[in-house]
């Protein structure tokens, strides 16, 4: 009888236990960290391979000679990005586990359990500074977004021509490079809707895969802004519980 009893009471400091860790989980947190991680690795991933697309596309249907090393030209800029894309794929990686890391300190459980002394005199200034950083994040992120729509709008104007052959026939309408920057203008390279190569690149694998995989980057960069706002939602609500004890019934589990 007193095995049982005991057997009960152990289940039972288990089963509080476990209720205890989970509620000092941070699940806003959780959320806005696994929808910045799988932002960054949509954006990284398809724009570094949409990037290098472009780089094959360029070659082989427009004819665009890689300049010297120590030219500026269009494929210096792409691998500009790349390395960029690098550092971004790096940062938010370092950045996603200290947003986790300051969500699990300011929850309530981690409160009661070192004392609202501790918390407050180091969590405010963490989450003051958080906050900053966080919004200056989702700024950076919402211009990233803005410029990846840019070779979205570029490719489907290209890849709306080629699903439209029969309609453009006759018509002689040219892409011109020159037109979106990518040449100077004493460069002349274009591809022609009743030259061989349009018809080739149409047919291609690359220009539609470069363009949905434009399309997917657009997608990350767009989920790493709505992680941000949410970042910065969970931080503010999270330092006006460190900061305002009346507020912390509200925010004590984000």
């Amino acid at each position: 009888m007193e095995e049982n009893m005991e057997e009960g009471q152990t289940q039972k400091g288990c089963f509080e236990c476990c209720i205890k860790c989970l509620g000092g989980i941070p699940y806003a947190s959780l959320i806005a960290t696994i929808l910045l991680y799988a932002g960054v690795a949509l954006f990284c991933g398809c724009g570094h391979e949409a990037l290098s697309g472009t780089v094959t596309i360029l070659q082989n249907y427009f004819e665009v000679v890689r300049g010297p090393l120590d030219s500026l030209d269009v494929f210096t800029m792409i691998d500009i990005f790349k390395y960029v894309i690098y550092g971004v794929a790096a940062a938010f990686f370092v950045y996603g586990i200290l947003l986790m890391v300051e969500g699990f300190f300011t929850t309530g459980a981690i409160r009661d359990l070192y004392g609202d002394f501790k918390i407050t005199t180091c969590g405010r200034c963490v989450s003051a500074w958080f906050i900053m950083l966080t919004y200056i994040f989702m700024l950076a992120w919402l211009g990233v977004t803005a410029f990846t729509s840019l070779p979205v709008f570029m490719y489907f104007n290209i890849w709306t021509m080629c699903q439209n052959i029969t309609a453009v026939e006759g018509a002689n309408l040219c892409l011109d490079l020159r037109q979106f920057g990518i040449i100077t203008m004493g460069e002349e390279k274009k591809v022609c809707t009743g030259s061989d190569k349009f018809l080739k690149m149409c047919e291609s694998n690359e220009l539609d895969l470069t363009f949905h995989l434009f399309i997917c980057a657009l997608a990350g960069a767009g989920a790493a802004v709505i992680a941000m706002v949410m970042g910065v939602s969970v931080l503010i609500c999270n330092f006006a519980t460190v900061k305002a004890h009346s507020l912390g019934k509200y925010c004590t589990r984000f």
